[in-house]
Order: C-alpha cells, then structure tokens, then sequence
C-alpha cells in the first residue's frame, strides 16, 4: 500500500512569514512555520516533516506530491553531491537551507519513497488543500498567531491510497508510469515551473544544479546585445550575483509551439524602479526540458 500525500509551503514576501503544510486528508495533515522565511524553506520543511510524521510506517511507499522543482531536485538529485562536498556547492559556497537538507537526509534513510511533480494552483485537490494551510500558517505567524498544527497523521485506513492517482505529473513521471487515463500534461505550467527553477539563486549559482536546467547548446542574448554561449553563461552566474527580484514575475505568454518546443514571456520587477522583461526557449531532451535560449531586455518601470 502507498501513503499519498501532497507537501507545500509558502511565504508572504519571500522572505516574509513563512509556513508549511502535508495533507493527506482530512484526518492526517500538519502545518508549522515562522516569523520569517522563504518559500524554498517551507516547501522542504513540509517534505521533512511528512517523513517524520510517518516514520512508525517505514514499510509502506511514501508518495510525495510537489509543485516545487527546487524541494523534488533537493532530495532526489543535488543531495548526494552536496554531502560530499561538505555541504558546499561545486562552486565552493555553502548550500542554502542545508539546516533542514541535514534533518531531511536523515529522515529518508530506509524508507520507500518517490516523488511526483504537480501542477500548483490548478484544482489537485491534495495540493491545493496543503497550499492553504500552509498559506494559513504564514499567516498566522504574520498576524502574531499560532497555526493551526494539525492532527498530523493518525495511520488510519483512509490515509491509504492506491500506488496510482490520475493527476497530471511531469513530462518524466507520466512516461514512467503510464496512467490508464492521465492527463496530457500542461507544458506551459511545467517550463514556467522550470523557469522559477532556473531563477533560484541556489541553482544559478553552481555548476552542478545548472546541468539539470541547461541545453547544451544555450545561448542568451544579454541585455546589451551581447550573445553569450552555454560556458559563458555558466561561468558568470556561478562567479556572480543573481539579479535580485522584489517583485512577482507577471507571464506574458507561455505556449506550447510543438511537442518539444516551448516558449515563455513575463516581466518581473528588479532593483531601482527597473522591469526585466524576458523570453525563453525550452526544448525538450531525452533528459527531459532543457532551457535553449534566453533573452533579456531591461525597461524604467513606469511611472518611475
């Protein structure tokens, strides 16, 4: 039997009020978080936590449900590289969140698990329930109260659910399992899923967590018109500083021009009353979506 359950988190601000939450019904879930955080912290935090709650039951699959690439990639990709390293990045620089990486790399020894990449936002009624109690608890520490903690999980019947689910997962997992009547995944949804990937400072900041987002053939027009191949690229974010975000990122346009190919717009706010506005080509890989070109322009944001 295989436990399924969806691990989310949130931050009001990013950093901001943070909080996280696991759900697998209304009998089992959690939620926690703190004064401040950010989003990458409470989406580990409720993939920790889940594996805590459901520790006394080490023989049954746990299913984990995520729309965060960066939790996903954290545990079933980086971590091993990251441990040898001592925690260091490729590049020599500590990694973030690594506090809670520790605690998770213990928490999953002996157990059976996999991961599943979800849709965020789009009615998965697992992952928008773990997405509002983790809102929730945000929240509540930004109002100065205690969330709501949970009944966490109570190792009833209910709580059981069959190995597969007709949810939409990543391009990867569908072709894996093969669900009887799954449905076409939302390529749009996964390259900007990729994209907020792309943009984590955890990632453009080291070799090794590029490798998973690049093509090999990369290029990118800069904001001067300069045109910069996949080693260059790859040498100045990690030796540098990634453009700091204060605002959300606003889509544009995001469309599937074919099977493998797919293209993403959007704007988003940079430091001195500046918007960058970018467009993206991802293609797809037998080593699944890879990002083929970039182009950034910058503009005063108006009004400014």
């Amino acid at each position: 039997m295989t436990i399924t359950a969806a691990a989310d988190g949130s931050a009001l601000g990013n950093p901001g009020p943070a909080g996280w939450a696991w759900y697998i019904d209304e009998q089992n879930w959690a939620s926690g978080g703190w004064d401040h955080g950010t989003n990458n912290m409470g989406e580990l935090q409720a993939v920790l936590e889940l594996f805590r709650a459901t520790a006394e039951y080490p023989e049954q699959e746990l299913k984990i449900l995520c729309d965060s690439q960066y939790a996903i990639n954290c545990v079933s990709k980086w971590m091993p590289g990251w441990k040898k390293r001592g925690w260091k990045k490729a590049d020599g620089k500590p990694v973030l969140n690594q506090d809670i990486l520790k605690e998770l790399d213990a928490a999953i020894k002996g157990r059976n698990y996999t991961f599943e990449w979800v849709k965020g936002h789009a009615g998965h009624d697992l992952n928008e329930a773990a997405d509002d109690l983790a809102r929730a608890a945000a929240t509540a520490h930004q109002q100065g109260s205690a969330p709501d903690a949970g009944p966490g999980y109570t190792g009833g019947e209910s709580s059981v659910a069959p190995p597969a689910l007709s949810v939409s997962g990543s391009p990867e997992t569908a072709a894996a399992e093969e669900p009887v009547q799954a449905a076409t995944p939302d390529i749009a949804a996964t390259i900007y899923e990729l994209e907020l990937g792309f943009l984590d400072p955890q990632i453009r900041t080291s070799f090794a967590e590029l490798n998973d987002f690049l093509h090999p053939g990369y290029q990118e027009i800069t904001r001067d018109g300069g045109l910069l191949d996949v080693a260059t690229v790859r040498t100045q974010l990690s030796a540098g500083t990634p453009l700091p975000m204060t605002g959300e990122i606003q889509v544009l346009s995001a469309r599937e021009v074919n099977r493998d190919l797919a293209l993403l717009a959007y704007r988003m706010k940079v430091a001195q009353a500046q918007v960058l506005i970018v467009s993206s080509w991802w293609q797809r890989t037998e080593h699944g979506w890879k990002l083929r070109f970039r182009q950034e322009t910058m503009q005063r944001e108006a009004g400014a």
